[in-house]
């Protein structure tokens, strides 16, 4: 599953016993699913029949059902009926349904379960779902859609609900004939059949049987919908919208599949084993992508691009989903993990793989760069809260498994795998990568199994070195003590944002690679394996460690050593990777309490003449994150801050200038873009001038007028800057365009304007009908920019506490999400009481975690700014001009 970018932005050891499990008695070998939804009143009838190996004598079976109606059951045996109505019992908080019979089954034999139920047809983005669209003729269009990841297959039809418990799946759909009917696999045959609800003639469209594979990867979609198709690959390759949508911007999704699955068929050693591969646009989805086996579900915006109406940053952002989801069919499907706390098998290796792809493709991206300022970082962000958790989290329960589909399980995941691909080299790595694939095809694994593949292929002992960074939370900040003599003295400790680390939170030591440059080079033989240690450095005044920052750590140097790295970079001493590792190094020691705010000020000052993309990214994002820890303080000081962003970026900004043509790059594209954006919102008057004249001629029907990298900046300041009449004539944009990116452009930007009755009316949005579930968090995006917006935010939040839960159920990932964005926002002791408060008398189940995190994240800004409030007071004062 790819993640939405609301969760991008906010964001020990196997205890079997603890876990939630069904019975073993019987092992389901095979299911045939019949479903017919009902477009009239929302609901589908199934029939399920599954195929068994009884385990152990047996007279009962328990399996998963979730919000299903169950008419009858008829339990089989080698051709004998063995009780045409069992007893059926229901556990609601394990979501099990149980049958008992009177007749026992013995161990040994095969046994069948024909089940009859009835389904609903949800608008909760689960199970088997309704999806809704715009037709060309402004009449809603509908589609049954499905997304099981991670527990809710149950929601549509009965059945083992674990991933361990693979079975074969043939699947027939029932449909008006009209209708695409579409599942993992290419169809067997199609027959004419009488439907039970209308009495009409319909189709029924029967699917090939498939691989062993795992519930929550059985996908169907049925509705009216257009296509188009490549044969560049083995298998045809195909790309499907309603309509609606221009099908032609899935050419770039299409090709690029086909290309990346050669890729990846070459890369993992093993063929793609599904006779096709469909890719679909959804217009209702809660995540950004999920890589059902053979039949991949997306978001509209990460499928379908149209290039002439998006910027660079969304072709990257394609791409990435793309190659994430195409990575998932061998590592997640062909090989599965065996239970929700190896989740990050399948997350970390295919964020990897989307990056390594990427980086194949097109190398002029520079992704690995990028991989620093955004991976790397949103690992270290979240890991660095005491509510993270380790890689291999326990989870027991399905309401636990949505919280982990975080940046822990993704970026950390990944970022493991980069270090480790570091230390063994990438050569080696793949081929461990190739055996462990081969070895557990159509099987399930644990973290140890890979670890053990990787161990065989480059004869080094992985597991030792690996497991401390997958089952323990956290990373170390690694203290440089210069000796002289050409010695430095290393000590790691727990790194925590809050700056209060305990000594029992401190007592894991982690095999930290060095990665030690010099100007002879990297040196990646030495490891700090104890608490502290002693090296040797080279004789020229210049180290640094962690080169290219691959490593999965914060340095912590002296100002002195920081203020020489700091010319080492003017020098050219430095890759990209280092500075902007380097400055985010800084910027989180701050936040902590181990340098002071006003030395990464003056740090980042000395960088005027830095002239990569991804190091300016940082530098703004590192500005932007003192900003919004000082969000709720002195108007003077907040105004100084921003005129030192200002005064930071302005003259690049003005000197790349907002003109894009056919000869800018991709980066440069969106660099210039970044600039633009980030000098304008910080008061640059040339610019939010500029901006307000082709926000008008925008408006007034000139599409030209704004390009489409620097649409969301352009919108962002003329609401910033104006009034009702740019606020109306942003919404009315939303309202007409059919363009996704576009419209999640504008919703995005809303939340600008600071007007209160334009406040109430950007959060009245969020239950309006008007904005899809999916993207209730966009409009939210805006107003976390400024104080009064994230009062307004949490206010509205608690008066609408109880039709948000029910509007977003617990169980399902979007409720965590919008909690954080709802409070994370706050800076204040009193704001942190007053959260505490509102939910100290509420059930957290199912989003508890992103809870903890939230407040984490306030505790750590309170902390920061209690200890360097004079600190950058008086830094603004003596550095800025306009304060």
């Amino acid at each position: 599953m790819c993640r939405t970018h609301a969760q991008a932005d906010v964001a020990s050891g196997v205890n079997v016993a603890a876990r939630e499990l069904l019975p073993t008695n019987v092992i389901p070998r095979h299911y045939h699913v019949t479903l017919e939804p009902n477009f009239k009143d929302f609901t589908f009838d199934g029939t399920v029949v599954i195929d068994l190996d009884v385990a152990e004598d047996s007279k009962s079976i328990s399996l998963h059902t979730l919000e299903l109606d169950v008419h009858s059951a008829t339990v089989s045996s080698e051709g004998q009926t063995v009780s045409s109505s069992p007893k059926i019992s229901y556990n609601e908080t394990t979501q099990v349904t149980t049958f008992d019979f009177d007749n026992e089954v013995p161990k040994g034999k095969k046994a069948q379960l024909e089940i009859k139920f009835t389904g609903q047809l949800n608008d909760k983005m689960a199970g088997f779902y309704r999806s809704t669209y715009k037709k060309e003729d402004g009449s809603q269009g509908l589609l049954a859609v499905s997304q099981m990841e991670p527990t809710d297959a149950r929601r549509s039809f009965p059945c083992f609900d674990e991933p361990s418990l693979k079975a074969e799946f043939t699947v027939t759909l029932i449909a008006d004939k009209n209708l695409t009917c579409l599942s993992n696999m290419d169809v067997s045959g199609e027959t004419e059949v009488q439907s039970k609800q209308t009495n009409a003639a319909k189709k029924a469209v029967t699917f090939n049987k498939s691989p062993l594979m795992s519930t929550y990867l059985v996908a169907f979609v049925v509705g009216e919908l257009n296509y188009i198709e490549t044969n560049e690959f083995r298998v045809p390759v195909r790309v499907y919208a309603p309509p609606g949508q221009d099908i032609e911007h899935g050419r770039f999704s299409l090709n690029l599949a086909a290309k990346t699955l050669a890729f990846y068929e070459k890369v993992f050693g093993i063929e793609f084993p599904l006779p096709k591969m469909d890719q679909i646009a959804i217009p209702d989805f809660a995540q950004g992508a999920m890589e059902n086996w053979g039949l991949v579900t997306y978001r509209v915006v990460d499928l379908l691009l149209d290039e002439k109406a998006s910027g660079a940053a969304t072709k990257e952002r394609v791409a990435e989903v793309v190659q994430h989801e195409l990575a998932h069919q061998w590592f997640g499907n062909l090989v599965t993990m065996d239970w929700w706390d190896g989740l990050w098998l399948n997350e970390g290796f295919a964020t990897w793989a989307s990056w390594y792809s990427c980086n194949i493709f097109y190398p002029e991206w520079k992704v690995w760069e990028t991989y620093v300022v955004d991976n790397l970082q949103r690992a270290l962000s979240l890991d660095s809260l005491r509510s993270s958790h380790p890689i291999e989290v326990p989870v027991k329960r399905a309401d636990e498994i949505n919280q982990i589909f975080d940046a822990i399980s993704y970026s950390k995941g990944s970022c493991v795998l980069r270090m480790i691909s570091t230390y063994l080299g990438e050569d080696t790595f793949l081929e461990g990568v190739r055996r462990y694939l081969k070895k557990h095809a159509y099987g399930n694994t644990q973290t140890g199994d890979l670890w053990a593949s990787l161990a065989e292929a480059s004869g080094k002992g992985v597991e030792d070195v690996m497991q401390v960074w997958t089952k323990n939370i956290g990373y170390p900040v690694v203290t440089v003590e210069e000796k002289g003599n050409n010695t430095v003295k290393l000590k790691q400790n727990r790194f925590l944002r809050t700056g209060d680390t305990k000594p029992e939170e401190d007592r894991v030591i982690y095999p930290v690679f060095l990665g030690l440059r010099t100007k002879d080079g990297i040196d990646e033989s030495q490891t700090l394996s104890k608490r502290e240690d002693t090296f040797k450095v080279p004789n020229n005044d210049f180290f640094k460690l962690n080169a290219n920052h691959t490593g999965l750590y914060r340095t912590s140097y002296s100002p002195e050593r920081l203020a020489k790295l700091g010319e080492a970079a003017k020098n050219g001493l430095l890759s990209v990777e280092d500075r902007a590792g380097m400055i985010a190094d800084a910027g989180a020691l701050a936040t902590s309490g181990y340098q002071k705010t006003s030395g990464v000020l003056n740090l980042l000052k000395g960088f005027e003449t830095e002239t990569e993309f991804v190091v300016w990214n940082e530098i703004i994002g590192r500005v932007a994150s003192v900003q919004s820890a000082w969000m709720f303080e002195d108007k003077a000081v907040r105004d100084g801050l921003e005129a030192f962003l200002r005064e930071l970026v302005s003259a690049k900004a003005h000197q790349l200038g907002w003109e894009f043509s056919e000869k800018d790059g991709h980066i440069e594209q969106q660099f210039k873009a970044m600039l633009f954006g980030s000098a304008g919102l910080s008061g640059d008057q040339k610019i939010i001038d500029t901006a307000k004249e082709m926000f008008k001629k925008y408006m007034a029907g000139d599409r030209s007028a704004v390009h489409p990298n620097i649409r969301g900046s352009v919108f962002s300041m003329a609401l910033k800057h104006g009034g009702k009449e740019e606020y109306d004539a942003v919404l009315d944009f939303y309202r007409k365009s059919t363009n996704s990116d576009e419209r999640n452009t504008a919703l995005r930007c809303l939340g600008r304007a600071k007007d209160p009755e334009l406040i109430k009316r950007t959060l009245d949005l969020l239950f309006s009908g008007e904005v899809k579930d999916q993207d209730i968090y966009m409009p939210t995006a805006g107003l976390r920019s400024h104080p009064e917006g994230i009062e307004a935010l949490y206010e509205w939040m608690t008066q609408n506490w109880e039709k948000l839960v029910e509007k977003l159920p617990p169980a399902l990932s979007m409720l965590g999400t919008m909690v954080t964005i709802f409070t994370s926002s706050f800076t204040k002791k009193e704001q942190l009481a007053k959260v505490e408060q509102f939910f100290a008398d509420k059930s957290t189940n199912g989003f508890d975690q992103s809870l903890a995190q939230s407040l984490d994240a306030i505790r750590s800004k309170i902390s920061w700014v209690e200890r360097d409030r004079e600190d950058v007071a008086s830094w603004v004062k003596e550095n800025t001009k306009s304060s």
